[in-house]
């Protein structure tokens, strides 16, 4: 099998808000846009994004993540974020997956959350609260967009 790049498929509840907020995040116009539908084909990094229109059911993914080589390539995509006025949230050696990441989130306008990160080593636990940017909270768990709620995500124009 010859894996080109990953394919994600986003039901979204409005199509032109969830393209203007993907050109922002990844820099670049969809390359296929239809009444109801967008995609995005993308060489870096390699994904192809697709989103349809469909009324929201409740049930969403637990969050989406692109893995990057370095720390130094974490704080690129935070100062690519905050330069498209998205808004972000930093963690930096926090244990996740029995591995000890630094990653940057942000949200789309309908809550799916978006991680970059790089892995720098193993830990012992499957995870741990976030070890900068926010106080530990009870709704922080693992890999999980709780740390992403709109009210936790900074460094946003008004």
């Amino acid at each position: 099998m010859n894996v080109l790049k990953p394919h994600v498929s986003l039901n979204v509840s409005n199509v032109d808000a969830s393209v203007a907020f993907y050109e922002k995040a990844f820099g670049v116009r969809a390359t296929k846009r239809r009444p109801g539908y967008a995609k995005f084909d993308l060489a870096s990094p390699a994904l192809n994004l697709t989103m349809q229109e469909a009324p929201r059911t409740g049930i969403n993914a637990s969050h989406f993540g692109i893995q990057v080589a370095g720390p130094d390539d974490v704080f690129e995509a935070k100062r690519a974020f905050e330069a498209a006025e998205l808004k972000t949230f930093t963690e930096e050696n926090t244990a996740c997956c029995y591995a000890v990441q630094d990653k940057v989130w942000i949200e789309d306008p309908d809550g799916n959350s978006w991680e970059v990160f790089v892995v720098k080593g193993d830990a012992d636990v499957m995870g741990s609260q976030p070890a900068k940017s926010e106080p530990a909270t009870s709704e922080a768990t693992c890999c999980a967009p709780a740390c992403c709620a709109p009210s936790k995500l900074g460094n946003a124009a008004p």
